[in-house]
């Protein structure tokens, strides 16, 4: 498979957080070039449904944009995303589908009525102690492409689990639902078969970003300029013209930008292995291998 040729470049740090806008979403851009990726909106503090409606209408043509959330949940380990359940989605579009139907009365694409359901919440690990009998224990079930990020160095987070600073299953949930909303009119790769030309949409782990720019996975997170500067530079980037403090949000978007234009043509990338069996169930993340 040759990827196709990417005019531009887009990394979105989301958040699963509650209410309506989020000091943790940050969105960046960049162009074929070496020119250092720019904050979209600066200052502003985006809505998820401001993400997806820029991500619909806004993008420029020819992009591949990178979402930093789990686009689906495990499903290869046990033969199915809820077993026992026999309502359990089929594949990661029905997945995404009734994340939306059973959520369509919570505001700003949170996902309360989804991790509260009563058969679904039987395989979260929730907040106040609570962990559905159906969990499993330990750090949770795990997808084929968290896996290899794992044997990658990274410490991925099960998206069942639902507690703790670094958790991602809220915010991978509340993505489901955009990515419901977006697809089929925005192809997401590997659900979507990858087309020759236009916009793609891809699931990001900012971590592996950081570590092709020569950061160790347990400081992936910058928060100077001066580190962010250094890391697009291994990168083949120009530094940003600012230095002192940066938030993580915006330096994962800023490096992750210019990471996806220095390796989306990449083959290898685009065919990892294993990804086969699972492209149309639990998705992957791109740039695990």
């Amino acid at each position: 498979m040759t990827p196709p040729r990417f005019q531009h470049f887009a990394a979105i740090d989301w958040s699963g957080a509650a209410g309506e806008r989020h000091k943790g979403i940050a969105l960046a851009l960049c162009s074929e070039g070496n020119a250092a990726p720019q904050i979209v909106r600066p200052g502003h503090r985006w809505s998820r449904t401001e993400v997806a409606d820029w991500l619909a209408q806004e993008m420029p043509q020819g992009t591949l944009a990178g979402l930093d959330l789990g686009m689906s949940l495990p499903h290869a380990d046990r033969g199915a995303y809820f077993p026992a359940w026999n309502e359990s989605p089929a594949d990661a579009r029905d997945l995404w589908a009734a994340v939306e139907r059973i959520c369509a009365d919570d505001p700003h694409l949170s996902v309360s009525s989804f991790v509260d359901h009563a058969e679904a919440s039987r395989h979260f690990r929730r907040h106040g102690g609570r962990e559905g009998d159906r969990f499993g224990g330990g750090r949770g079930r795990f997808r084929k492409s968290e896996l290899a990020q794992e044997r990658m160095g990274c410490r991925p987070y099960s998206n069942f689990n639902l507690i703790g600073a670094a958790q991602v299953g809220k915010s991978s949930l509340s993505g489901m639902r955009m990515l419901h909303r977006l697809s089929p009119r925005l192809p997401v790769w590997p659900v979507d078969p990858l087309p020759g030309e236009g916009s793609v949409v891809v699931e990001i782990y900012t971590t592996i970003a950081a570590m092709h720019a020569g950061r160790p996975p347990g400081r992936s997170k910058m928060r100077s300029y001066e580190e962010l500067n250094s890391a697009l530079i291994s990168l083949g980037s120009r530094p940003v013209e600012a230095s002192g403090a940066v938030d993580d949000h915006t330096s994962d978007a800023i490096l992750t930008s210019a990471w996806l234009r220095k390796v989306a043509h990449q083959p290898e990338l685009w065919n990892p292995p294993g990804l086969s069996e699972v492209a149309q169930t639990e998705g992957w993340t791109f740039g695990a291998v």
